[in-house]
């Protein structure tokens, strides 16, 4: 059997655990540099808030229904998925953390154990512990226990937050509520393929011919429709090095100037190579692009985009700004506004299968001298030693105008208590 643990309304939640006084109010939370809606509490779907929409467009709904708004946290969010996790891992020995908010545990060897009981404990535990409410969907695959977690969360009252598939009655119900819209793997273009074929709900989905999916969903929606009918087909996923990395920003006002695009392209290089000694991997190419800005009519528009592959692989920070920034004198034209740009590290291989060049190779002397950078980083702080042609005195930062305390991973801002 599997479990999908998923958080309520996550984002809002983590805001609720230090401001109690907001439960049972409209809260919402926006995306970078205040942009979008990306979390809502019910009592913001309520009034008639949509997801992913411009957050200018709904200030008078804000105002008019007293909505609590708050910019993205993820430093806060992070830490209390990390909480929440370390609870969960003590759950089951096999766990894949899906995302910041949701988790599937492998529920090996529990033939003997009341799962609904099981579920039940594990919520209070994260409450308990986190002051996160979570909802568990319990399945004998992981698509059917994505469903169950759904009907969990939907249905609170009656599940007491878990809802678990056990037997072909409950599947055959369960897969007859969910629209196809709402089946985990099913995005727009596909459900608009099945619609024209009359298929609108999950039960409809399973009842197509094997032949008619793989031809119109690939293998992938094969795979699907078998973990959906029951016979398990999604295996749990072990965390697996990133393929590739980026460090992408836009600007906060247009870039004319090639050398202050140069130090934005060192400084997402830089970004990358960290990364890359994170993982204990390294690269082989990088693509470095840049865009002026495409509402911007009245001024003239370019971009590009340029794949630069290395003599040997490396993830020393010097060797990769020194390419990023050959990339740029390649792509870059005078006359425009740059409002983009990004450095997407590719081909990426693991640091001990890193094969030597006969006459030419990195610097082994770079090595001793990233560990030590990153040491002093990790200690006194991100960007405490930067590279000569980064910016000294620059911090990007976004624009987060209604940014809560970041309660729990600094000591400055941490929960003051009155007595």
């Amino acid at each position: 059997m599997f479990a999908l643990v998923d958080c309520n309304n996550f984002y809002v939640s983590c805001e609720r655990v230090f401001r109690p006084d907001l439960i049972g109010k409209p809260v919402v939370v926006l995306s970078n540099n205040d942009g979008c809606v990306i979390a809502r509490s019910n009592e913001a779907k309520a009034v008639g808030i949509p997801m992913g929409t411009p957050a200018f467009q709904n200030e008078g709904l804000f105002k008019k229904n007293g909505v609590h708004v708050f910019s993205a946290n993820f430093p806060l969010y992070g830490d209390m998925s990390q909480r929440v996790m370390s609870i969960l891992s003590d759950c089951s020995p096999e766990i894949e953390i899906y995302s910041i908010d949701e988790a599937f545990l492998q529920l090996k060897g529990f033939e003997k154990y009341n799962l609904q009981e099981y579920g039940e404990k594990m919520r209070r535990r994260v409450i308990k512990w986190t002051g996160i409410p979570i909802s568990v969907g319990i399945a004998s695959t992981k698509a059917l226990a994505k469903v169950a977690n759904r009907i969990a969360k939907k249905f609170p009252e009656k599940t007491a937050g878990v809802y678990i598939i056990d037997d072909e009655e409950k599947r055959v119900k369960a897969l007859k509520w969910l629209k196809i819209e709402d089946v985990w793997g099913i995005g727009r273009q596909h459900t608009k393929r099945l619609n024209a074929v009359n298929v609108n709900t999950a039960f409809d989905f399973v009842q197509l011919d094997d032949a008619w999916v793989k031809k119109n969903m690939s293998v992938v929606g094969l795979r699907l429709k078998h973990d959906l009918q029951g016979i398990p087909t999604l295996a749990m996923e072990l965390p697996q090095p990133k393929k590739s990395i980026a460090t992408t920003r836009s600007f906060d006002e247009n870039y004319i100037d090639f050398d202050r695009l140069k130090e934005r392209i060192v400084t997402f290089a830089v970004s990358c190579a960290e990364k890359l000694r994170q993982q204990k991997s390294c690269c082989n190419a990088v693509m470095v692009f840049i865009h002026t800005n495409g509402h911007r009519e009245d001024l003239p528009q370019y971009s590009r985009n340029i794949i630069v592959k290395f003599p040997f692989a490396t993830n020393s920070s010097i060797e990769l700004a020194k390419f990023a920034t050959q990339a740029l004198e390649k792509i870059f034209r005078d006359g425009f506004h740059y409002k983009k740009a990004g450095v997407i590290v590719m081909d990426i291989r693991p640091e001990n299968q890193h094969q030597l060049k006969l006459f030419e190779d990195s610097n082994p002397k770079h090595k001793p001298i990233m560990q030590a950078i990153d040491n002093i980083n990790a200690i006194f702080g991100q960007h405490t030693i930067k590279l000569g042609s980064q910016d000294l005195d620059k911090v990007w930062k976004m624009r987060q105008e209604r940014l809560s305390p970041r309660y729990t991973t600094d000591l400055n801002e941490i929960i003051t208590v009155h007595v």
